[in-house]
């Protein structure tokens, strides 16, 4: 039998079968925005990084203690690849989920990934409420976050989706985050042969989307 990484591969969905699958930064507002998201759209949300803790009967922070990063980022693959095999959902991917190749590719074949993109102040003041973050637990909080935006927001620019995030209303960001999701749906059905190929990024920070998909 196929691994459950080849079966997600093997099986790609179109238009409003896919799941949305929000990346971002930690304090990016992916639990705040899904959660409302998902509401609207009328599926689960889900969190990515709650499923991975119920899988290994134990926090985040003690996976990381106790078994180290690497260890983490391959159960975190493998509950996403599971979760992907869901039916339609709102999806918060960890911070660092989407840096993996395959990860990528399970995303762009069975779901539409936004990108919720925050600028470093606002990383660090919401990143300052909670004290549980392995990756940020007794380090400088700024010197940290802007080298994860340095490693990581090129590659968050593969997303389907990119959304500025500021502190406004979760409510009118819900809300911008869903035209930009609608508005990239549509592009697809105008253009079949795109959608049929899945989601592809061109490499330029709006993942090769049309200005309009591009939400402010």
């Amino acid at each position: 039998m196929p691994s459950l990484d080849a079966q997600v591969a093997q099986e790609p969905l179109t238009g409003p079968e896919r799941s949305i699958v929000l990346v971002g930064l930690m304090g990016a507002g992916k639990s705040s925005i899904g959660r409302r998201l998902g509401a609207g759209l009328g599926c689960p949300f889900v969190d990515a990084d709650r499923e991975i803790e119920k899988a290994a009967g134990c926090t985040i922070e003690e996976i990381f203690e106790r078994h180290g990063e690497a260890a983490f980022r391959d159960g975190e693959r493998r509950v996403i690849a599971r979760l992907l095999h869901d039916p339609r959902q709102v999806l918060a991917a960890g911070g660092g989920a989407f840096m993996d190749p395959r990860t990528r590719t399970a995303i762009r074949q069975r779901g539409v990934s936004v990108w919720l993109r925050a600028d470093l102040d606002l990383l660090v003041s919401r990143t300052g409420r909670r004290n549980n973050r392995p990756l940020l637990k007794g380090k400088d909080r700024r010197v940290i976050l802007q080298g994860l935006i340095d490693e990581r927001y090129p590659v968050y620019a593969e997303a389907d989706v990119a959304v500025d995030i500021d502190d406004g209303p979760p409510d009118v960001t819900t809300d911008r985050v869903r035209a930009a999701i609608e508005a990239f749906l549509l592009a697809q059905e105008d253009q079949p042969d795109i959608a049929a190929a899945g989601s592809g990024p061109s490499g330029d920070p709006g993942g090769g989307l049309p200005a309009r998909d591009q939400a402010p």
